[in-house]
C-alpha cells in the first residue's frame, strides 16, 4: 500500500543555497539580539543593521520578525512526517507518533543550549508562543493524512480520530518541552516525552 509523504523536491540550486546561507546568518544575528535585549524590544531595523542589510532586504528573507524564530517549524513538520511514514505498518499509531518525534528530540539534543534559549524566549514572550502554537496547527494537516491512512479511515473532517490523535500527541510533546525548559534542560527530553505520551493511557 502506498504511503503518504511530502511532495518531491527539486535539486537544490545555487540560489537556494545562497538564500539558506543568508537566512541562517540573519537568524544567528537576530537570535543574539533577542537573547540580549528580549524579543519584544528588538526591532527589525536593529536586526537588519547588525546583519549589514537594509530593512527592505530583511523582508526579502523573512515575512515577519516572528518568522526568524518560528520559520523552521514547517520543515520540522515534514521531518516528523518522514519519520512517521517510515514506521512499521503493524505498529500502533500512537507509538508511531511517539517514535516520529525522535527527530525533534535528536535535533534538540544536538544543540541543547541553543534550543533551551529559544524555549525560554518562547515561554517569556506570550505573543510569540501563541504564534508557535498557531504554526503547529499546520502539523495537523501534514501528519493527519498519514495517521488516517494507518487507521484506515477517511482523511477528512468526517472522522475526528486522525486529527484528535495528532492534536493529543502534539500537546504531549509541548508539555514535555515545557517541563524540560522549566528544568533548565536538566531532565532528558526523550524521557519526558515518553512520560507525557504514556499519561493518556494511565
Amino acid at each position: 500500500m502506498a504511503t503518504a509523504s511530502k511532495p518531491s523536491v527539486a535539486p537544490t540550486t545555487l540560489r537556494d543555497r545562497t538564500l539558506r546561507a543568508v537566512r541562517a546568518e540573519v537568524t544567528a544575528v537576530a537570535m543574539r539580539l533577542f537573547i540580549e535585549q528580549g524579543f519584544d524590544k528588538t526591532t527589525v531595523d536593529q536586526i537588519a543593521a547588525e546583519a549589514g542589510m537594509s530593512r527592505t532586504s530583511f523582508f526579502r528573507y523573512f515575512a515577519t520578525k516572528e518568522e526568524v524564530v518560528l520559520g523552521h517549524l514547517d520543515e520540522v513538520a515534514y521531518r516528523v512526517l518522514d519519520s512517521l511514514v517510515a514506521r512499521p505498518e503493524s505498529e500502533p499509531v500512537w507509538k508511531s507518533l511517539r517514535r516520529a518525534f525522535d527527530s525533534v528530540i535528536e535535533e534538540t539534543a544536538a544543540l541543547p543550549e541553543e534550543h533551551l534559549r529559544t524555549a525560554c524566549m518562547l515561554k517569556d514572550t506570550p505573543a510569540l508562543k501563541a504564534r508557535q502554537l498557531g504554526k503547529q496547527l499546520g502539523w495537523h494537516d501534514v501528519l493527519g493524512p498519514e495517521v488516517a491512512r494507518r487507521l484506515h479511515v477517511p482523511a477528512d473532517a468526517r472522522d475526528p480520530r486522525p486529527r484528535a490523535l495528532v492534536a493529543a500527541a502534539m500537546a504531549c510533546l509541548n508539555v514535555a518541552v515545557e517541563t524540560w525548559t522549566a528544568a533548565n534542560g536538566a531532565i532528558d527530553l526523550s524521557t519526558l516525552v515518553d512520560q507525557a505520551m504514556d499519561a493518556p493511557a494511565g
